[in-house]
């Protein structure tokens, strides 16, 4: 009898986990959310000089980069949620890194908006640059969750039911990630609209849940 105790200390070690994941979490969605919330205050009045229906079209550099920069960050808070949804405990180290990715994720709107208003310049080198900046923005938050979900991996902070299947495709998952965005960037130097277009269409393969990508489903044998 005099062990009885025991499970019930187990259950409260483990809801003490959890509950502290999900402080971490419920942070992290705040940060996303804020972040989301604050791009419409990007957006500028149509010049009082102009015909309203003008000013407001004139601004369209600005619409676009509203959209694109909402469009990205939802998708990563997606990615977010899909990693938090297997970790289970956590560490100084875990948080350090998760405060590194949400810092990445609230810079996102300034090159998304510069990218949008060199659309507009006749200066191809300028544009070329900042498409340089908005690549290499979206290839470092890209390692910043492969440092994430390996930090998670390594110090076993992930839930005892992700098996070992899910983890090696979740793994190859990220780490691909750095490598595409390292093409984008690269892509730049020859076309900057194609760079483009390639990282949209990482935006695209990431929103996916992970069993409908192409790379989950060619390792999943």
């Amino acid at each position: 009898m005099a062990d009885s105790p025991a499970p019930h200390t187990h259950s409260a070690s483990s809801n003490s986990a959890l509950n502290e994941t999900a402080r971490i979490e419920a942070f992290s969605d705040g940060i996303f959310s804020i972040a989301a919330t604050l791009l419409v205050l990007e957006l500028k009045h149509p010049a009082a000089n102009l015909p309203f229906w003008t000013g407001l079209l004139q601004n369209w550099p600005g619409y676009l980069s509203f959209v694109l920069s909402f469009f990205f960050i939802g998708i990563m808070w997606i990615n977010h949620h899909r990693l938090f949804v297997h970790i289970t405990k956590a560490d100084d180290l875990m948080m350090a890194v998760n405060l590194l990715l949400l810092l990445g994720v609230v810079f996102v709107p300034y090159p998304t908006a510069l990218m949008a208003t060199s659309i507009t310049m006749l200066d191809s080198s300028y544009s070329r640059d900042v498409a340089l900046f908005y690549n290499a923005t979206y290839f470092v938050i890209s390692l910043l969750f492969n440092l994430l979900w390996y930090v998670c991996l390594s110090r076993k902070l992930l839930d005892d039911d992700a098996g070992h299947k899910h983890v090696h495709q979740a793994s190859i998952q990220y780490a691909v990630g750095p490598g595409l965005y390292l093409a984008c960037l690269a892509m730049t130097w020859w076309s900057v609209p194609l760079s483009l277009a390639m990282n949209a269409g990482m935006a695209i393969f990431f929103l996916l849940p992970p069993r409908h990508r192409p790379l989950a489903k060619s390792h999943s044998h």
